[in-house]
């Protein structure tokens, strides 16, 4: 199946009573009422909830312009329709399918979505392959920007709760990865309360950088300890338990998607950002513009 860049959920429904679950427990029903109000069914569904057009499926920028919301307008549910697309049926009436195999489960699944609002939900499409090297032409050419990549599920295996190994296999695309210049850090937590370990890079716009992100991973204890040595030998300015730096290290930073953003300066803001390398031979000069990143932004995203 495509991995659709929305959020997980389960849909449930059971004695009149209708609730949307994050994968973390959380209720987020009222944010989605528009998706709620169509679930007239009894029973437990798996899906990703997503923003969808018609047939288009809107980025990733356009659903959370929902989450957190308490109360959508009648402008926000218009202009950013919510709607589930299916993975899984858990349980169907009073009966508990998880048990059952997957391909058991999915002919269920079909059956039962037959009966709902088309404009809420449908059904994950099955990818049929061949070779793997047909699996991995199809991960990295998707027919639309906003699919991750690709799951892979063994039609054999029964619903199991949290993310075992083996069963289900998460195949995403290459994260797209940019050269930054690092402008800020400050102290992790936890074991790294130490170490600077939390750094704020940017591009540049112009003759200035501007910052486009933050990250807290993608290095080794041993280059922690460079990253921080490198902090305490290039601070310029202090802000509480932020230090400025000058602008010197180039980084490599890795992510997975691109949207827009009026909270940032530079219009954009990733997901999920990583430092990849640290570019110790590469000039801040030679970081990449902003002008690159806004190159990358999905073309389909609604203001």
């Amino acid at each position: 199946e495509w991995k659709w860049d929305g959020i997980r959920v389960q849909a449930v429904a059971e004695g009149g009573e209708r609730r949307l679950y994050s994968r973390t427990g959380e209720d987020i029903s009222g944010a989605f009422p528009d998706v709620v109000a169509h679930m007239g069914f009894e029973g437990a569904l798996d899906g990703e909830l997503i923003v969808r057009r018609g047939d288009q499926v809107a980025p990733f920028g356009d659903l959370q312009k929902r989450l957190g919301r308490k109360s959508p307008g009648k402008a926000m549910l218009a202009s950013h329709p919510a709607a589930l697309r299916l993975y899984d049926i858990l349980i169907e009436g009073e009966e508990d399918l998880r048990a059952l195999p997957f391909d058991t489960r999915r002919t269920r699944l079909e059956a039962f979505v037959a009966d709902l609002n088309p404009e809420r939900f449908d059904v994950s499409e099955l990818l049929p392959f061949e070779t793997w090297d047909d699996l991995a032409s199809l991960r990295e050419a998707p027919p639309e920007v906003v699919i991750e990549g690709v799951m892979l599920k063994r039609r054999d295996t029964p619903y199991m709760a949290g993310r075992p190994k083996g069963p289900w296999f998460k195949w995403k695309r290459d994260p797209r990865i940019i050269d930054a210049v690092i402008l800020y850090a400050q102290r992790g937590h936890g074991k790294r309360s130490g170490f600077y370990s939390d750094f704020t890079f940017g591009v540049w716009d112009g003759d200035r950088l501007v910052p486009v992100g933050k990250a807290y991973s993608g290095f080794t204890d041993e280059e922690l300890r460079n990253l921080d040595r490198f902090v305490r030998n290039h601070t310029v300015e202090r802000f509480g338990p932020v230090r400025s730096l000058s602008p010197d290290l180039v980084v490599e930073v890795a992510f997975e998607g691109l949207n827009r953003s009026t909270r940032h300066k530079s219009g954009v803001a990733m997901r999920f950002p990583r430092i990849s390398r640290i570019r110790w031979d590469k000039p801040a000069g030679e970081a990449d513009r902003i002008e690159t990143l806004r190159a990358m932004l999905p073309e389909v995203e609604q203001p």
